[in-house]
């Protein structure tokens, strides 16, 4: 398996998760992959798990001083960047009576702005032709109860993709979007069987996806086999939100 072969790829949120498992995939096929995350416990096992091709660089996204020390260290360990996955997330339940400010600023500080600034700092290292995958939800274009805040956040991945395809047009600079529905991650560890259960009805597939599934979508938008995508959006969903 060569698809990314020879590729450099930066996973922010790398260290759980759907972000764990696109690093994984991505290695598998050829990449030198740095992931962040804020724990370095996690960090260390995540290194741990893929075990080669890898390195860690303990930050939160949400920190200017802590992006530039991360793609100073892409900078003098590999010199460029090909690919940027955006990973990073949060998701917190309330609905528009009990929405606070600061519920508010810390669902939009890390899902939205942390982004954009992760994918502007990365600008100076990404090499033409190059590849930004967003990890947006599907929450981000249909109603879900008590997730107002999360879903706008979410919708912001869809709108930076044509964005920002618009802008790096010159550059050949690919952005895509992918848009899981509900996943197995460590986000649904507390999830009751009765959510669980009612979550699977709407899914016409029948189950939950795996995170290696995210990671297959992210693998085809981040590799040359889907080298005249750009802006759009692949949803991950079992049909949840299709039909």
């Amino acid at each position: 398996m060569s698809n990314l072969n020879g590729k450099i790829a930066v996973v922010t949120g790398g260290n759980s998760g759907i972000g764990l498992a696109i690093a994984q995939r991505f290695v598998r096929e050829g990449a030198y992959v740095f992931i962040t995350g804020r724990r370095q416990e996690e960090l260390d096992k995540a290194v741990a798990l893929i075990g080669k091709n890898v390195e860690a660089v303990q930050g939160d996204v949400t920190k200017s001083e802590d992006l530039d020390r991360l793609y100073a260290t892409v900078k003098a360990s590999k010199g460029r960047l090909d690919t940027l996955v955006l990973s990073s997330g949060v998701s917190e339940y309330a609905t528009l009576a009990e929405i606070t400010q600061t519920h508010y600023d810390r669902i939009f500080d890390l899902n939205a702005r942390a982004a954009l600034f992760t994918a502007q700092k990365a600008l100076p290292l990404m090499t033409h032709g190059g590849s930004m995958v967003l990890v947006g939800s599907i929450a981000g274009f249909i109603g879900t109860a008590g997730y107002g805040v999360y879903a706008a956040s979410k919708a912001a991945m869809r709108s930076y993709a044509r964005t920002w395809t618009s802008e790096f047009a010159d550059r050949g600079i690919r952005v895509n979007t992918i848009s899981p529905g509900p996943i197995e991650t460590p986000m649904f560890d507390q999830v009751t069987d009765e959510i669980r259960q009612s979550l699977t009805a709407l899914i016409p597939l029948g189950r939950m996806g795996k995170p290696e599934e995210v990671a297959a979508a992210a693998l085809f938008l981040a590799s040359d086999e889907s080298s005249f995508i750009a802006g759009a959006e692949l949803c991950i969903d079992g049909g949840m939100a299709q039909i």
